[in-house]
């Protein structure tokens, strides 16, 4: 009989999952950044780290399939999340991370989702312009100068990023918190 965790599915299955849904090794990427945020500000917040961590790992679980339909990425994964019994709060933030969906961001799950996904791409980014490509030549000072520059990156959302603020952190705070999360996996990002 398969483990019963509050989350609804185990860290080890959410993975399985994800590698069964996803097959760009980018957008894995993306989503191992996503969680390694989300544990940090889990943890930072006194929140569920594990409940946390998987809502970054699994957000992006049907976006290959709804590449092309916007207002449709979240809803498929929410829908295979909740047939599998993984918890509402998870399946919820994974609808609300795209708002495109009509699911408005409310809880810190949501807000932290949201902003913690979004900003990978400016951080990735900001690793891309060093000579080496790495995410260890990387500085908060250089993520927020990034930040400013509109035509950085310019397909990052940064209002999304500044919905930080709704947890209670700064952006300075949550631009060093998401980049050590991502550093201390640089290995499993390939930067």
């Amino acid at each position: 009989m398969p483990e019963k965790t509050p989350t609804g599915i185990t860290r080890q299955q959410a993975w399985e999952l994800l590698n069964q849904k996803v097959g760009s090794v980018n957008l894995i990427r993306h989503c191992l950044a996503s969680e390694a945020i989300m544990r940090a500000l889990a943890e930072k917040l006194g929140k569920d780290v594990e409940q946390w961590g998987i809502a970054g790992l699994l957000h992006d679980l049907d976006f290959e399939q709804t590449r092309d339909e916007p207002s449709r990425h979240g809803l498929m994964a929410a829908l295979v999340l909740a047939k599998r019994g993984v918890s509402p709060e998870i399946v919820r933030a994974v609808k609300s991370h795209n708002e495109e969906t009509g699911t408005r961001r409310q809880t810190l799950l949501d807000f932290a989702l949201a902003s913690a996904e979004t900003i990978t791409g400016l951080i990735v980014a900001a690793a891309l312009v060093h000579p080496g490509k790495e995410l260890s030549q990387v500085k908060v000072k250089s993520v927020l100068k990034k930040m400013k520059q509109k035509e950085f990156a310019r397909n990052v959302d940064r209002q999304i990023i500044l919905e930080c603020k709704n947890l209670g952190l700064s952006l300075e705070e949550f631009v060093q918190i998401s980049l050590r999360a991502m550093q201390a996996i640089s290995d499993q990002l390939g930067l």
